[in-house]
């Protein structure tokens, strides 16, 4: 991370004028003067509007604009825009900017539910990007730059990748290489890093430097409020970042969050990295001490554990009756993230209930490959979750298409896509994971 003067502008300048007691004839409703709950009467009192004093998110606003520029600047990028509504935003701000409608993306199939929506919003045709099954780690591993270059030989007018690094398992790819290749090939690259925020902490040079967009959630792996998520952009203008955001957002964003954004920065310069770096160490000894996945064939995010076991199910379970709560759980696996705000304690007592189950120096559990076939494609995403549909329980859906995601959540993976066909075997495999919800009603292209 680059270097930047300990400023916090924003935060600063709310708290100056929260304190001089301005008669507020404005939104928000409170008024400043409190909120029904309590706990949020700090927040209460930071929570302006778009006033003189305060300026305005999508209009470039001195506050508001160096705040984002001491995170750029700190980053490594040209440009950074403050979103509130987590990296859905971000991800739909970026396919808006790097493709136009009816345009093909060569997008990663491990992709988050959000990118497909942003699809059909922006009438984007995907062409499914190949990830390795790791056998011992039952996961798909790292995107291959040479699978991109293969790919984009083959899609000459295909001008934008999308990828996801890490994954919700810990995965990370080569971002710098896969980036080469694109501009090689004329591409601009996305990187839905939304579970990367703290990453670059962990290398000499940031590991997304130069990515066109990059877009990660500060509130998933960085002490800051739910929803919170920021989009950095290399080769366009910060307006092009705003006013492609607005289509997406809301027009009232909230400044305690922004103001959280601003402060965080500060925050990981004077402390947050170096405790993060500490909770990295112990996550490295926790992945030695219990089955784990391991560094073997991929690059792994280095404040996750993900737990390989028999009946992740039943461990996540025993997990929340002992006061541990998981990020997620699938069939053979267990989720844990660790971030910089985890301290000696809370280390402590993972540890010692991850003893107390009895999972100290088991080896690993070798997921069976249970992976469903690739679906067929047989419309846009727009065409299906825009056109006719018709309503019928998952379980009564075979043959029919999709008009909506058929994605087990966390970790949001569509297993059936918008526009894909929906055959026994995906029902089976569905079944076959434990997936619950066989007998709600779903739509399909009428």
């Amino acid at each position: 991370m680059n270097s930047t003067p300990l400023e916090a502008p924003l935060y600063d300048a709310l708290h100056r004028f929260a304190e001089e007691n301005p008669l507020r004839m404005h939104m928000p409703g409170h008024k400043g003067i409190g909120l029904p709950v309590p706990e949020l009467k700090g927040y209460a009192a930071i929570d302006f509007t778009e006033l003189s004093r305060t300026g305005n998110l999508y209009e470039a606003d001195g506050l508001i604009d160096r705040a984002e520029q001491l995170w750029a600047d700190y980053w490594g990028s040209e440009c950074c825009l403050f979103l509130t509504g987590g990296s859905t935003q971000g991800l739909h701000t970026a396919l808006h900017l790097a493709a136009k409608p009816g345009e093909t993306i060569l997008m990663d199939r491990t992709s988050h539910r959000c990118l497909h929506t942003g699809m059909a919003l922006l009438d984007l045709q995907p062409v499914w990007l190949d990830r390795p099954w790791l056998e011992d780690g039952g996961v798909y591993g790292a995107v291959s730059p040479q699978t991109v270059a293969a790919m984009l030989e083959n899609l000459p007018n295909c001008k934008a990748v999308c990828i996801t690094s890490p994954t919700y398992y810990g995965v990370c790819s080569d971002v710098k290489s896969i980036l080469e290749v694109c501009h090689a090939y004329g591409a601009r690259l996305i990187v839905d890093a939304a579970h990367g925020a703290h990453l670059p902490l962990f290398y000499n040079e940031n590991p997304y430097a130069g990515a066109d967009f990059v877009v990660v959630s500060t509130h998933k792996t960085l002490p800051a409020p739910g929803q919170t998520a920021l989009l950095f952009a290399n080769g366009c203008v910060a307006d092009d970042l705003r006013r492609s955001s607005l289509l997406f957002a809301t027009s009232s964003p909230s400044y305690p969050m922004m103001a959280a954004l601003d402060r965080l920065r500060t925050w990981l310069a004077c402390g947050g990295e170096e405790r993060s770096f500490l909770v990295g160490g112990a996550v490295l000894q926790l992945r030695e001490k219990y089955p784990c996945l391991r560094e073997t064939n991929c690059f792994l995010d280095p404040m996750r554990l993900t737990l390989l076991v028999e009946d992740g199910e039943a461990l996540a379970q025993e997990l929340e009756a002992l006061g541990v709560y998981p990020e997620m759980y699938d069939r053979h696996h267990v989720v844990l993230i660790l971030t910089g705000a985890d301290g000696e304690e809370q280390l402590d007592r993972l540890d010692t209930v991850l003893t107390a189950l009895g999972l100290g120096y088991q080896e690993p559990y070798q997921p069976p490959r249970l992976l469903p076939p690739p679906p067929e494609t047989v419309c846009s995403p727009r065409a299906a979750v825009f056109g006719r549909v018709a309503h019928l329980s998952l379980s009564q859906a075979e043959g029919r298409i999709a008009a909506q995601q058929i994605a087990p959540y966390p970790p949001g993976v569509p297993v059936v896509a918008p526009g894909e066909r929906i055959t026994k075997k995906h029902l089976a495999y569905l079944t076959e994971i434990g997936y619950n919800r066989l007998n709600e009603h779903i739509c399909v292209v009428e």
